[in-house]
């Protein structure tokens, strides 16, 4: 089997060659300086070149304030860049996989967001992934559409790193407490993807580390488990002002996976600790 995997500079793309090629199944790791999935043309040469047998959809535009002033391109990346993909993917008869988000819901209720759920973006990031769900399923049924959340690993920015830097340098720290959802380590993530693109079990899946928390417990974990003493103190979303709007609940439910028979991500806590050592930081904050 011969997987082509995009956005490979990016957290999430950067794990699943990893665990790709630790599993002996042939991939190419692409980027932008590869080819430009926002140009029909040269998508279609390059993944034809390759034929590969699944392609792992990871690029993505997802600066999610910087989307609100910057539609076009936004959309241009998520929705163009997916379809051109989808097409090809569809021509020689290749599985795609597209990483999607929590986004696509509205954020409502409290209970966790089943697959079939009404999905409601509420803002354009979220409008451009949801549009690229659609392109896939245009254009394609041997697709799996992988929406996650909160996601954090060593390559790249992420939660995590900002905190981290930001515990070494103040004493407190404002985090919002009502916005619920799942972190998500990468390396987890890329597992569950790596175990489905080699099914035949197409869909929609949610795929998050288990257990959930707030931005500001999330925070305060980091912070203790990092040994930093730097105090989080919990406010509303609505005290902080950001340009993007984000949903309230971003928890998904993973009964997806239990049908399947695809295997649970570890707990966020787990995951944390792991990701702490990969980053050499200890309790005693070093």
């Amino acid at each position: 089997m011969k997987i082509l995997v995009t956005g490979c500079n990016g957290q999430l793309g950067h794990d699943v060659i990893k665990t790709l090629k630790k599993r002996n199944i042939e991939c190419l790791a692409t980027d932008v300086g590869d080819f430009d999935i926002t140009d029909a043309l040269a998508a279609r040469v390059f993944i034809e070149a390759y034929c590969p047998d699944a392609v792992i959809h990871c690029a993505a535009y997802t600066a999610v304030d910087r989307a609100e002033d910057d539609e076009e391109n936004c959309r241009r990346v998520n929705v163009l860049g997916t379809e051109n993909i989808a097409a090809v993917c569809a021509d020689i008869g290749a599985k795609l996989l597209y990483v999607s988000t929590d986004y696509v819901y509205g954020g409502g209720g409290t209970e966790p967001h089943e697959v079939g759920d009404p999905v409601a973006p509420i803002n354009v990031y979220g409008k451009t992934k949801l549009e690229g769900e659609l392109a896939v399923r245009k254009h394609t049924d041997r697709f799996f559409i992988v929406r996650t959340s909160w996601v954090f690993g060593k390559n790249g920015n992420n939660f995590v790193k900002t905190m981290l830097r930001l515990g070494e340098q103040r004493d407190s720290l404002t985090v919002v407490c009502d916005q619920i959802g799942s972190p998500t380590y990468t390396p987890d993530l890329a597992a569950v993807i790596c175990d489905m693109v080699t099914t035949e079990k197409y869909g929609v899946y949610h795929a998050t580390n288990e257990n959930t928390c707030s931005w500001a417990e999330f925070a305060t974990a980091i912070m203790e488990r990092a040994g930093l003493k730097t105090r989080i103190i919990p406010i509303p979303t609505s005290e902080y002002k950001s340009r993007a709007q984000r949903p309230l609940n971003s928890v998904l439910s993973k009964r997806c996976l239990d049908e399947a028979g695809f295997e649970r991500l570890p707990t966020w806590q787990n995951a944390l600790d792991r990701y702490l050592v990969v980053l050499g930081v200890s309790k005693d904050g070093a």
